[in-house]
């Protein structure tokens, strides 16, 4: 299998056509075995076969105990596999794992010949990646964003094209290797390879995003359990992505804390009540929570639910105040277009697409999976779309350069990149990919 490209599901597992896609997070953990059919229109997915139950042993998309996950893990992918009546043996792996991130390098060489050749291409983008390795870090994702031949800007596709100097734009999504490792190693408990790992907002995004909102410029946010991830898409491409370490579950503890009450009873309460605006009666309106730690006679303690919404919102505008401040500190807020779109299981509260809009001040939506042959309602909703976009990347998503399992950057690769200048240029970048990967 060459560098610069990616498997596709005719290669996985031995079967043609027939795939396994694992996404493990903090709250659940889910198996899609899919089937790629042929159609007059290309390549469509067909689930044949879905497990998923909650997680354990998973924290922020971190491992926090390896048995646990891998008994999680052990039991989805059995059910999946029951139903599809198929064994896997290797897995595309989703997840948050490692806190992906994005890096953008531009990279310019002379061309060789007098047009671009296959090896000008390759040369440039190794050099990308080569000026993107860091030590303890592993490479999920590479994609040329942009092409440029001498002064011709916006090339789709430099080769064949003649000039004398050959540029990209170089975006590379990289994970922390450590937290990545430890989560493969629970996969790997379970007898399975991983084949890919496919960053979770990326994924979500390929899920949610429709018609030209990729083209025109669009922001996703995956509202996670214990994390919330974004990814930026801009003339069909991504360019960005990010995660930072607050979810779901955070306002779930505000809840039992500031109610007195079973971190539990706390979800059901925000799941039944809760809302990230007010309403005209919420003075009036009562809850219901039981005290933390209550006897068998103990009774149920009374709050209004504007109490409850003034607990949920400043956690929600916290979480929209960071992803804002992020996409500033990164320069995309305007490449991120004006469109976002929320997704991931805590973007069901209601009131949450109506608040992300005032604080990022977007045209804002709630996103749901594209629909997906063999895929029941119960698993189409918004709290499934990184699940479901690892099936929409087989079928249909940007190119990308690197194939196979993520690339683990030790400190001895990281230390070839900087070699003396005598050392350096083609070869040298061919050797340290050789010798690194």
């Amino acid at each position: 299998m060459g560098l610069f490209t990616r498997k596709t599901a005719d290669a996985a597992n031995g079967k043609p056509g027939i795939y396994a896609a694992l996404e493990i997070g903090a709250a659940k953990t889910v198996c899609f075995i899919v089937k790629m059919e042929a159609t007059l229109t290309g390549p469509r997915p067909r689930v044949v076969g879905v497990g998923h139950h909650s997680s354990a042993g998973m924290r922020a998309g971190g491992v926090v105990d390896i048995d646990a996950a891998a008994s999680v893990i052990r039991a989805v992918v059995d059910n999946a596999e029951r139903m599809a009546r198929h064994a896997v043996s290797e897995v595309s792996l989703v997840t948050t794992a490692g806190s992906p991130a994005s890096e953008r390098v531009s990279i310019e060489a002379p061309v060789s010949g007098r047009e671009v050749s296959e090896r000008d291409r390759n040369r440039v983008l190794s050099a990308g990646l080569q000026q993107c390795a860091r030590p303890g870090r592993a490479m999920l994702h590479a994609m040329p964003v942009a092409w440029r031949v001498d002064d011709n800007r916006g090339v789709k596709d430099p080769r064949g094209m003649a000039g004398r100097s050959l540029a990209v734009d170089l975006h590379v999504i990289s994970a922390d290797a450590d937290p990545l490792r430890n989560l493969m190693n629970a996969v790997a408990q379970c007898r399975l390879e991983v084949s890919e790992v496919i960053a979770s907002p990326y994924a979500a995004a390929l899920s949610v995003l429709a018609g030209d909102e990729a083209l025109l410029g669009a922001t996703v946010i995956d509202m996670g359990a214990d994390t919330t991830s974004l990814a930026v898409f801009a003339d069909g491409v991504p360019v960005h992505v990010d995660m930072i370490p607050v979810g779901g579950n955070h306002v779930t503890r505000d809840i039992a804390r500031g109610l007195s009450t079973p971190v539990h009873a706390a979800e059901r309460i925000k799941a039944l009540y809760g809302s990230a605006l007010d309403s005209p009666d919420d003075d009036r309106a009562m809850i219901e929570a039981p005290p933390v730690a209550a006897g068998p006679d103990a009774g149920m303690n009374q709050y209004p639910r504007a109490m409850l919404n003034a607990i949920i919102r400043p956690r929600l505008e916290e979480i929209f105040e960071l992803i804002r401040d992020r996409l500033d500190a990164a320069g995309l807020s305007e490449a991120s277009g004006r469109i976002l779109v929320l997704t991931g299981g805590a973007s069901q509260l209601p009131g949450v697409v109506e608040l992300a809009g005032r604080v990022l001040r977007r045209q804002t939506r709630l996103g749901r999976p594209a629909a997906i042959a063999g895929l029941g309602d119960a698993l189409a909703g918004p709290g499934f779309a990184a699940s479901t976009g690892s099936l929409a990347r087989h079928a249909r998503a940007p190119a990308e350069i690197l194939s196979g399992p993520p690339r683990f950057i030790t400190a001895a690769s990281a230390r070839r990149v900087a070699r003396p200048a005598s050392q350096s240029g083609p070869s040298a970048i061919w050797r340290w990919f050789a010798e690194s990967f």
